[in-house]
């Protein structure tokens, strides 16, 4: 028997919790409607009133996902330009234990979303949304003489956004050779090379 109305909405956020906690132990190669069963205590068949397919629950999952990232704790943040830029790509980069963990379950999703296009569709649309939040501090950038009068603000975002990525995936797989200092000294680097070219 499916779940009433009250008692769907109350075990949602139980749901969600549970799907967490599996993304966290065993990223999204480990996210199976038994995993979240398991992790919640109750049979596969009643999570299957939430979730009748894998695809549901993946999608329920970076939905779950994308919400943690955004509430996550964040840097205080200059108004605008090289300096917001910085605080906005640390925040990105893992050099905590929780932004490590989250870190790891987007890179594990990844796979899946290559293979699906609609969740890719979704995929590209969040790297959207990431450059058009960067890209007005960099158009404040070049307005203040930080960047190049010629530079294109929306290049500049996409390179950021490719750049503190890169870095995300080399200090997952390797975190001996760039710890928390590496990594910030890399972002210094880029930024500076980035306003070097307006000297």
């Amino acid at each position: 028997m499916p779940p009433a109305p009250g008692d769907r909405e109350a075990r949602r956020e139980d749901v969600s919790e549970a799907v967490w906690q599996v993304l966290a132990d065993k990223g999204f190669g480990g996210l199976t409607l038994r995993a979240v069963a398991t992790a919640m205590g109750v049979s596969t068949g009643m999570l299957m009133h939430y979730f009748p397919t894998k695809r549901a629950l993946v999608a329920h999952a970076l939905d779950v996902l994308e919400k943690r990232t955004a509430e996550r704790p964040r840097r205080a943040r200059p108004a605008e330009g090289l300096a917001a830029v910085r605080a906005m790509l640390l925040d990105i980069l893992p050099l905590t234990s929780d932004d490590t963990a989250r870190n790891r379950i987007w890179v594990s999703s990844w796979d899946l979303a290559l293979a699906d296009p609609e969740l890719g569709a979704a995929q590209a649309d969040r790297y959207t949304r990431l450059r058009a939040t960067i890209r007005p501090h960099f158009e404040a950038a070049r307005a203040q003489g930080e960047v190049p009068e010629t530079a294109d603000p929306e290049q500049l975002a996409a390179a950021a956004v490719a750049f503190v990525h890169g870095l995300v995936v080399q200090a997952l797989f390797d975190p001996g050779r760039f710890p928390v200092t590496v990594q910030t000294a890399m972002l210094d680097d880029f930024l500076a090379m980035t306003a070097r070219a307006s000297e």
